[in-house]
């Protein structure tokens, strides 16, 4: 379909004339009652593109307020009486395709913006910030990538530039500059980037979560749990734009769903129920905790064999069951007193580190279930196994 939602930035009530909402926007514009106006319009041409879409307040990019009985009892949106009756408490776990309800919602309330649910749309927008502020150490310039201090950072002073030097080190050019998908300038010069999701992995959102899953310093990403401003909302600080002519959002990239799968924008798959060790592998541990004069290092070792060795394989080696076996002998070393507990952890996440980098989380949690399950079983010499 030909571009859409270009918007006059001189008249902020109207399409231009001549080059104006595209065919099917612009119909419904005209068709409209003045007071209904644009927002109407965007949240229709929103939902005929499957983008589920609910309120924002009246200038502003946030939700309007819950009813008086959702501020005054706090529960959970599946439990929400108001969302069944069309209401629109609880943000984005209100948005709706509906046309029925949307035409209420902004008939209504004409005042209102639009908001897009990223995850049911299958979104995933990369959120360009370019506020003034001190960048931060270098470990948290690109999180996961160190930056050594030889490397000069002068002039880096937002997330278009911390973007570009992401996408340099991958060879690619960076997203910011991507003519190929929907992207949206907004009041405070950001920039978001709209992109789809090809397959059924449910990306997440970094917005308001630790430094250290923001894709880059001032580059966050919206997906599942967040929403997005729809393109040709206005916010008393300004509109959101769409830049060029394409309104369509591109597959995303696959070296940019890497990147967001490195940072921790995929849920940790369900980690695997601590197993014990097998007795021929848990005696021969045995063996060398037992041996006159066994080093810490050297019992370490044999225990996280089996972890260093997946390194050589980039997948299929069993990462997770070898990881998980190795915690949960340590730990049921560290309960029989021979070895201290945080140096086994510390250890693990080595061995994992190395094994499997940019895998910290899920690292961290198979760690934490398996050495939780050892502790529970001192391993001592000459335990008896059937």
């Amino acid at each position: 379909m030909s571009a859409e939602l270009r918007l006059s930035p001189s008249d902020p009530g109207r399409p231009v004339p001549g080059s104006s909402v595209a065919d099917a926007v612009s119909s419904a514009v005209a068709a409209l009652a003045p007071s209904a106006g644009l927002s109407l319009a965007t949240a229709r041409w929103c939902a005929r593109r499957g983008w589920p879409v609910h309120p924002l307040a009246a200038g502003r990019k946030t939700p309007p307020a819950n009813c008086t009985g959702c501020r005054s009892q706090p529960h959970s949106p599946a439990e929400c009486p108001c969302l069944p009756a069309g209401r629109w408490c609880h943000g984005f776990h209100a948005a709706t395709l509906d046309h029925a309800r949307i035409d209420q919602w902004w008939g209504e309330h004409p005042e209102f913006g639009v908001g897009v649910s990223c995850g049911p749309a299958g979104l995933v927008v990369i959120d360009i910030d370019a506020h003034p502020s001190q960048p931060p150490g270098r470990q948290r310039i690109l999180p996961g990538i160190p930056i050594a201090d030889h490397v000069d950072l002068t002039g880096l002073a937002n997330g278009f530039h911390t973007l570009a030097v992401l996408a340099a080190l991958r060879g690619q050019a960076s997203p910011a500059l991507d003519a190929t998908t929907l992207r949206v300038r907004t009041p405070s010069g950001g920039l978001h980037v709209w992109y789809r999701v090809q397959d059924s992995r449910p990306w997440q959102s970094s917005v308001g979560s630790s430094p250290g899953r923001a894709l880059a310093w001032q580059v966050d990403v919206r997906a599942r749990g967040s929403y997005i401003i729809a393109p040709g909302t206005s916010t008393r600080n300004g509109r959101y734009t769409p830049v060029d002519e394409v309104r369509t959002p591109a597959p995303l990239p696959l070296w940019l769903a890497q990147e967001l799968q490195r940072t921790g924008h995929l849920p940790a798959p369900e980690v695997p129920a601590p197993r014990p060790v097998p007795p021929r592998a848990r005696q021969a541990v045995l063996r060398a905790a037992g041996a006159s004069g066994p080093t810490v290092r050297n019992l370490l070792a044999a225990v996280l064999a089996p972890v260093e060795a997946c390194g050589a394989v980039p997948e299929g080696a069993g990462f997770s069951d070898a990881l998980n076996r190795a915690a949960y002998t340590l730990g049921g070393l560290v309960a029989a007193g021979r070895l201290a507990e945080q140096e086994s952890v510390e250890a693990l996440r080595a061995a994992a580190c190395t094994a499997r980098p940019g895998q910290d989380r899920r690292a961290e949690q198979i760690i934490r279930s398996g050495l939780s399950a050892g502790l529970k079983r001192p391993l001592q010499p000459g335990e008896r196994h059937p």
